[in-house]
């Protein structure tokens, strides 16, 4: 037998070897696993295409492990399997990071023009974008890497045309003056960029005086360097206060324009004086009571929050920054009456964290009907939520839906496929070529829509897009352009974080439905987010940040997704930690260790279906094994991977290694069969620990991976008997053992051999098959079955049985005296506990903390010193 030449595992040997073999053989392609494919068998799901300008963070990291252990499960089970890779083009996050450049270089964008903007960007994604698709390498996930795509690729570029053209033509999207949320840096933003943040304020009370001269009315507001945008003042209608006031007017402070008061059952009388100002085109709730009481709409900045002419002095200054100024002169002239502290939320750009403005712009919009058929199927159960409770989330957003703004201000990103004609006003989309004259008049004095569309447009295409529809003639010679659709639209599932359940997958539900007339796909994975072990949100303030390549350097990829996915439970946050890393990494060790045993005694080991088993041990290990496998695949179908990589635990350490290997010490003819158990067991923990598992099927099989076939090309395993007679009896054979080891530490020879012990049991036992075993792991001489109970023994009751040992020929003495001294102790203990408990002065003033901590510590006294009693009982003590 050969000695095995390594005592630990070694990672980095050969994660980057064994990735790079796996990729050029083509394994994670649609044909990857040809040879095992079951004929109408498909399974398609999409990568979350992350930024071009991202790096790897645990969120990817949990993300992509779960949809690699699907993906490997899937293609082992005979699934033709695409797993659709790509980048996402970030618009925002692109255009910020290609301006900064500029900006260190001493130019702008508009300096050096749109053209050379965009060829800088394109630079900027190819030296960038390749950055998080090598890191995603490191994480060992199995993606059909040739099909990679990106949102600004050709072919997707024509879906988007052809979607957009689709949508315009059907008056699904539509332009118009609207109020939407405005970032001065970043221009407009859909509802669901904004991140409304507490912020602790101020609530000024302004003068504003009435126009007849009898006084003046207070009015309240968080922001009052939009008064000069004021086009009414407003009360409730059923505010005694003020009814007498209303249909008068007010002169607004400094600038002196007249505004009327208006009654408006929107006003809360509770909130400040009662009388609020109404700025239509700078608060979205006077907006609506601009347009009901037919007022006017005056912009008081620009689109970069310059104050205007509107302003007075003003103008020229920051809206934020002429706050101060603004306010010292209103105190300057009188009419501030008071200023407090107020709590409120503040909306933030969730790209630049500027405060963002209700703005009335010129916008393209998604009208909010277009969902209307993809919120209803999702509801009829055609697509459905794990875990289930995010569909009334779903419901609950989709409930309050408005028009969703799709133009941004940048230039990064799908230009808008809308021509202007400059002639004779025509407007119209387009898909294809960019036409070069009108299609009403014919004129050549055309010119495209500068703004381009909302990131989250194209990437709610991703679902169909990427597999060939709308893409035009790109990718027409591929061998898969004809087919994706027929074979993998709807994909069968989506994994991503609920974070994005509103930014994207209500997207992807809406479009896929309204374009292609199906939902996307059939399930909807929703994992929860990876916090640190307190279970705080990860933060580079906090400085609690965990890398997952940091961590992949330090424990091993393999250790990393195990440890993802055995704390991947659906609907619960995950709370990692590096603890948590070394034990799967301690877990990673067991198994080569077992391999390393097993070929202390054997070369090489047949795979599973090419041998019989047939000695007891090697039918108990494989009816173990066989329950593995079903626990395993229905976990894994139902999507509870920790419960599935909980099982592959408790059997291969628990099961496997602890007790296999340890029975097979007193069966040595069963190692062999062991050993294809173990080779066996290896793919169906692959899809969780690709590497150690390749590995080590390899070195178990005699080969090398370089010149064999690889273990994730091979078929999953299917259970077959699940033996519960044999099972039960070596259930028996563990829980004797456990026992008589107990049984020997009760006369202080736990460790050492002894000549004799007897076991009563209380269920049917095959004695014969059990006494070796029991004798050679509970190192006694000689095992002895009885039906009845031994006079003169020190005993251990366990469930199913008793163990005894005779303590005739054991001085006691020393025993007995240990064990008094024990009960002497825990007396004076629990007295003394139980002493304090029962004080009603300690109990009235002691912290609940310490009371609990004494009752436990009572509890336990108590319990152990009956343990002690017991003992000295057996001992006629």
């Amino acid at each position: 037998m050969s000695e095995t030449k390594k005592n630990v595992y070694n990672p980095k040997e050969i994660e980057e070897n064994y990735y790079k073999i796996w990729e050029e053989r083509g394994y994670f392609e649609t044909g990857g696993n040809r040879e095992i494919q079951e004929k109408g068998k498909n399974f398609c799901i999409m990568m979350p295409p992350p930024n071009v300008t991202g790096h790897l963070h645990i969120g990817h990291g949990l993300t992509f492990t779960l949809q690699d252990i699907i993906v490997r499960y899937k293609r082992m089970d005979g699934f033709k399997t695409l797993w659709q890779p790509g980048t996402d083009h970030a618009g925002i996050a692109t255009q910020n990071v290609v301006e900064k450049q500029l900006l260190a270089e001493g130019t702008t964008k508009e300096e050096i023009g749109r053209e050379a903007f965009l060829k800088r960007a394109w630079q900027q994604k190819d030296s960038s974008g390749n950055a998080i698709t090598k890191q995603l390498r490191k994480l060992g996930v199995s993606p059909a890497w040739s099909r990679e795509r990106f949102t600004m690729d050709e072919g997707l570029a024509n879906a988007v045309k052809k979607s957009f053209k689709q949508m315009y033509d059907n008056g699904d999207i539509v332009r118009g003056n609207y109020m939407i949320n405005w970032c001065t840096h970043d221009g407009a933003l859909s509802d669901i960029e904004v991140e409304h943040e507490d912020h602790m304020g101020h609530l000024y009370h302004l003068r504003y005086p009435l126009t007849d001269g009898s006084g003046f009315v207070i009015v309240a507001t968080t922001r009052p360097e939009t008064y000069f945008g004021d086009t009414a003042v407003m009360v409730n209608p059923n505010d005694e206060r003020y009814k007498h006031l209303i249909g008068k007017s007010v002169t607004l402070p400094l600038i002196g324009r007249e505004v009327k008061i208006i009654a408006d059952e929107h006003v809360d009388m509770e909130f400040g004086t009662g009388v609020v100002k109404v700025t239509p085109a700078h608060d979205p709730n006077d907006y609506e009571v601009g347009k009901r009481h037919n007022l006017d709409f005056i912009t008081i900045f620009d689109e970069k929050g310059i104050l205007n002419e509107e302003c007075g002095e003003f103008a020229g200054m920051e809206r934020l920054e002429a706050r101060e100024p603004i306010m010292a002169k209103l105190e300057e002239e009188g009419f501030v009456e008071k200023v407090e502290e107020h709590a409120h939320q503040v909306g933030h750009c969730y790209r630049c964290k500027n405060i963002v403005e209700p703005y009335i712009s010129k916008q393209w919009f998604v009208k909010k009907e277009f969902a209307k058929a993809s919120i209803e199927k999702v509801n009829n159960g055609e697509a459905e939520f794990f875990p289930s409770h995010w569909i009334n989330s779903y419901n609950a957003w989709m409930s309050e839906l408005r028009d969703w703004c799709i133009s941004r201000q940048l230039w990064w990103g799908h230009q808008i496929p809308v021509m202007y004609c400059d002639d004779c006003g025509a407007e119209f989309a387009f898909d294809g070529e960019t036409p070069i004259k009108c299609i009403k008049c014919g004129s050549t004095n055309i010119h495209q829509d500068e703004d381009v569309l909302d990131t989250w447009f194209s990437s709610g295409l991703w679902p169909f897009s990427t597999l060939g529809w709308g893409n035009g003639e790109a990718f027409k010679n591929e061998k898969w352009f004809e087919e994706d659709m027929k074979e993998f639209y709807p994909n069968q599932l989506l994994i991503t974080g609920f974070d994005i359940l509103f930014f994207w997958v209500a997207r992807m539900l809406m479009m896929g439905e309204n374009i292609t007339g199906e939902l996307p796909f059939k399930d909807i994975y929703l994992h929860a987010l990876v916090k640190d072990e307190k279970g705080e949100k990860m933060s580079k303030s906090k400085g609690n940040v965990i890398d997952p390549l940091v961590m992949i350097e330090k424990y091993s990829t393999d250790a990393l997704r195990f440890t993802l996915a055995v704390l991947a439970v659906q609907g619960r946050d995950i709370k990692l930690s590096e603890e948590k890393l070394e034990q799967s990494r301690n877990f990673t060790n067991k198994l080569f260790n077992a391999a390393n045993y097993l070929q202390l005694n054997q070369d090489t080991f047949t795979d599973l279906d090419q041998r019989n088993i047939n000695t007891p041990l090697g039918r108990y290990m494989l009816s173990r094994f066989n329950l593995a496998v079903k626990e395993t695949r229905d976990y894994i179908d139902q999507y509870h991977f920790n419960d599935a990589a909980t099982t592959l635990y408790r059997f291969m350490w628990g099961e496997f290694c602890d007790w296999g290997i340890e029975l097979s010490k007193a069966s040595k003819e069963s190692v062999a069969e062991l050993g294809s158990i173990f080779k066996e067991s290896l793919k169906l923990l692959h899809p969780f620990m690709p590497f150690i598992t390749e590995n080590l099927y390899q070195r178990l099989s005699g080969t090398e991976l370089s010149d064999a076939t690889s273990i994730m090309v091979m078929p999953y395993p299917k259970v077959t008997e699940i033996d519960e007679e044999i099972a039960e009896q070596f259930n028996l054979a563990i829980e004797a053992i456990v026992s008589v080891r107990r049984c020997k530490t009760l006369i202080e020879k736990g460790n050492q051999k002894i000549e004799k012990a007897a076991i009563k049991f209380n269920k049917e036992a095959d004695r014969a098959l059990l006494k070796p075993f029991i004798e050679k792991l509970g190192k006694v001489e000689e095992i002895t079955f009885v039906d009845e109970k031994l006079p003169n023994c020190v005993t251990d009751v366990s469930d199913s049985l008793e163990t005894m040992i005779s303590t005739e020929d054991i001085d006691m003495s020393a025993i007995i005296g240990k064990l008094s001294k024990q009960k002497e102790k825990l007396e004076k203990e629990i007295q003394k506990l139980s002493g304090m408990l029962n004080n009603e002065k300690f109990v009235a003033n002691a912290p609940e903390q310490v009371i609990a901590e004494n009752k436990k510590a009572l509890e336990e006294a108590q319990n152990k010193i009956t343990k002690v009693n017991a003992e000295l009982e057996g001992f006629g003590a």
